[in-house]
């Protein structure tokens, strides 16, 4: 038996290699740090390996700076002592400078960024990050209050960076939610993962810049990004038309959710990008949209479409026309476009050739439709063809029975039924299709995105979802009980007078109803009834509402909003009501929006309004022609308006932007009877419209008013005005203020009578 001795240099050298192993290991550091001023001693010691931690707590205006170089073993990291639990409030921001840093668990709430971004992967221009990480972060509403100044919440530039596990809910100014900036050589060929977040609810902002994910811009858009966008959940993304605008080449945007977004996932700038695995659930939401090509070598394969409401630049899927010799910021040819195994199910428009006109006059060419599947339930083709489109070859699809389909080649019809299988998508239950997304598709869902220690919370309170609070009759009964309830609720008014000697600021979400409809009677003698701020939503129900007892100066309204600035969006809705005697001094309103407020709806239904001397609806606030306007939807149906002197409806949205979906009026079964023709009406009709984009105005009776005149300006504008009676009332006016053509609006069986 032999024994081999180890020499003691050999021992002493594998002593030694102990010794720094545990050295390395102690020197390892974690840094507690409970006030501004010791994070910044502590980021001063810091070395690779070490960790920052901020003490739980709220840090109010705090604008931190990590920055240091660990390495891909020791990364430095900031972090929270527990996750959700460190909040950064009023003017706070966080900027990353540097390599192979990692910070997680932080929440930024109740504030907003004083500088460009909330989250930037760079201190300045000259000092960026590289291959660090941000995870498990939340950004919760921290929008700045003035609606219209621009931000970003997270800003990635340099190379190599990851932005994964967060959630980002309720972005409300301008700007985009997360940027991607190709606007240095150092962040172009970037390689950044975008992975696992939660892009909760964004509302509708009403006018460009409300983008969720934007990959480039135009200038840069010929550069390569490689980005990985992968395994996000959009929820109710409802910002602009585009929901993620890909600016630049060579990016990969993979098994992600979309899920009641309006708009569209748009390859709109840069080439070679490949978008694949994604599921767009749009059921039947307004608006909802899903993939929109543009430019060269795009590739459209395995995603999943389903229930898209969405047309024109919004639909369900478009190929655009493009531009000859194109410049860089407008539309480039498609060219080889690839979109295969994917399946459309009731995708209500599919739009090819899109945008064509005399300067998008550049039809696809090279590209190709193979093994695709289209179902559409009620048989409609979703197919619009508006150019040549010799140039997309259609191979081995399958659809079902789809009528006055213009494809007429290349689309297998057959039989099918549909069935939901255990990923929750629906395939055909032949056996012989086998065509469209693959069966082994596994879809994002919410749970797999953020963090699990932070709700995701519904982004609008419910109208009757509270506690109803009893009312009894008396002066500033209403005021004082709307000072008491709390979102959600409704005030329950006993019969009798209300006499309200004070504003009544509606911050929360309220129900105000009447328990013997119209028995509840209110005066006030403020210039104002309801003031509607942030927050603020209101439904009125039942109620008998005079101005008989206002003061006597001009331009009275019983309802209005912030008179500028608001930066949440609000719901207004009254039914079963009377508006009277709105009449003290001239131009008594109703109802009027200030400047940058924005109403996610309005609606009136089966009211009564008599003897007012101003407008009923003043939406016309945005007047500097940026495509900026004061509500998406306006609902006025089965109500009656008498002797009201302004207009009923003064609707306004200016400027030629496309990148938005409203305003949308719809109008029905109302009459309007002496109304209008006060000298004071500027727009000298009793519903003014210019540029709205769905109009609806059907069932009407107007009587002895004035006429309805509706102004189009970009967009398409669909326009309908039918089945209505005009007695005594001038003939509906319709006018293209930018197409060289006649009008688009459709105008049948309407009446006229002396």
């Amino acid at each position: 038996m032999y024994s081999i001795k180890t020499p003691r240099y050999f021992k002493t050298s594998i002593l030694s290699v102990f010794v720094l192993l545990a050295s390395s290991q102690v020197a390892a550091k974690d840094w507690l740090v409970k006030t501004q001023d010791a994070y910044q001693a502590a980021l001063k010691k810091i070395e690779a390996g070490d960790k920052i931690i901020l003490a739980d707590g709220t840090w109010n205006d705090f604008e931190i700076l990590f920055k240091g170089k660990g390495t891909k073993e020791k990364p430095l990291q900031l972090t929270a002592q527990t996750k959700g639990k460190v909040i950064l409030s009023g003017q706070s921001n966080l900027r990353l400078a540097g390599e192979h840093l990692i910070v997680s668990g932080l929440v930024f709430k109740n504030g907003y960024t004083p500088s460009n971004e909330v989250i930037a992967f760079r201190a300045n221009k000259d000092e960026l990050a590289n291959y660090s990480r941000v995870t498990e972060v939340v950004i919760d509403n921290y929008s700045n209050p003035d609606r219209f100044e621009s931000d970003y919440w997270v800003g990635l530039f340099g190379k190599y960076n990851r932005f994964d596990h967060s959630h980002l809910v309720g972005k409300r100014n301008k700007g985009v939610t997360m940027a991607v900036r190709l606007n240095t050589e150092e962040s172009r060929e970037n390689h950044h993962r975008i992975d696992h977040n939660y892009f909760g609810p964004r509302p509708i902002f009403g006018s460009n810049g409300g983008e969720t994910l934007r990959i480039g811009t135009s200038h840069y858009s010929l550069s390569d990004s490689l980005t990985v966008v992968e395994n996000n959940y959009f929820d109710r993304c409802d910002g602009e038309v585009e929901i993620i605008s890909v600016k630049s080449g060579s990016n990969k945007l993979l098994n992600n959710t979309f899920f009641e977004s309006r708009g569209t996932l748009t390859l709109r700038h840069g080439n070679g990008n490949v978008v694949e695995g994604n599921v767009f659930k749009g059921n039947g939401v307004d608006h909802t949209g899903g993939i929109r090509i543009i430019n060269r070598d795009q590739v459209v394969r395995n995603n999943y479409l389903a229930d898209l409401t969405g047309y024109r630049f919004g639909s369900g899927f478009t190929i655009m026309n493009g531009v000859p010799n194109s410049t860089i910021n407008r539309y480039h040819q498609v060219v080889n476009a690839t979109v295969e195994n994917n399946s459309f199910i009731n995708v209500e428009h599919i739009q090819l050739g899109a945008g064509s006109d005399a300067e998008r006059s550049a039809a696809p060419k090279d590209s190709k439709f193979s093994n695709n599947l289209f179902f559409n339930a009620d048989n409609k083709s979703p197919f619009s063809v508006f150019d040549d489109i010799s140039g997309i070859s259609f191979v081995d699809n399958v659809s079902n029975l789809l009528e006055d389909n213009e494809i007429k080649s290349g689309i297998n019809v057959d039989i099918m039924t549909l069935a939901k299988a255990s990923n929750g998508l629906m395939y055909p239950t032949e056996s012989n299709i086998n065509v469209g997304v693959a069966k082994d598709l596994k879809p994002t869902t919410k749970a797999d995105t953020g963090v699990s220690w932070y709700e995701k919370k519904e982004p609008i309170v419910e109208f009757n979802s509270g506690k109803t609070i009893n009312v009894t009759a008396g002066e500033n009964a209403i005021f004082d009980a709307v000072e008491k309830a709390s979102d959600g609720d409704t005030l329950l008014l006993a019969e009798g007078t209300y006499v309200e000697n004070k504003i009544v600021t509606i911050n929360k979400t309220l129900s105000i109803k009447s328990v013997i409809p119209k028995q509840a009677k209110v005066t006030f003698s403020r210039s104002t009834l309801f003031a509607i701020v942030d927050h603020g939503s209101l439904n009125i129900d039942g109620l008998t509402i005079s101005g008989s007892e206002s003061p006597d100066s001009t331009g009275n309204t019983l309802i209005r909003t912030a008179k500028w600035g608001m930066t949440v969006n609000y719901r207004f809705t009254m039914t079963n009501s009377i508006i009277e005697d709105l009449t003290i001094n001239h131009s008594f309103h109703f109802f009027d929006s200030g400047s940058r407020a924005f109403a996610d709806s309005i609606t009136v239904s089966g009211n009564t309004f008599k003897n007012i001397t101003g407008d009923i609806f003043r939406l016309n606030k945005e007047q500097d022609d940026l495509g900026i306007y004061n509500a998406e939807y306006l609902t006025i149906e089965n109500n009656s308006f008498k002797d009201v002197g302004g207009s009923i409806v003064n609707l306004y949205r200016g400027g030629k932007d496309e990148s938005t979906f409203g305003p949308h009026l719809s109008f029905v079964n109302n009459k309007v009877i002496d109304s209008s023709k006060d000298k004071r009406n500027k727009s000298s009709a009793s519903v003014f419209v210019h540029g709205a984009q769905v109009v609806l105005i059907t069932e009407n009776t107007f009587n002895n008013s004035a006429p309805i005149i509706i102004e189009h300006t970009v967009g398409e504008p669909v326009t309908v005005i039918t089945d209505n009676k005009f007695v005594q009332t001038d003939v509906i006016d319709v006018v293209e203020l930018y197409a060289p053509m006649p009008h688009t609006a459709e105008l049948k069986n309407n009446q006229y009578s002396k």
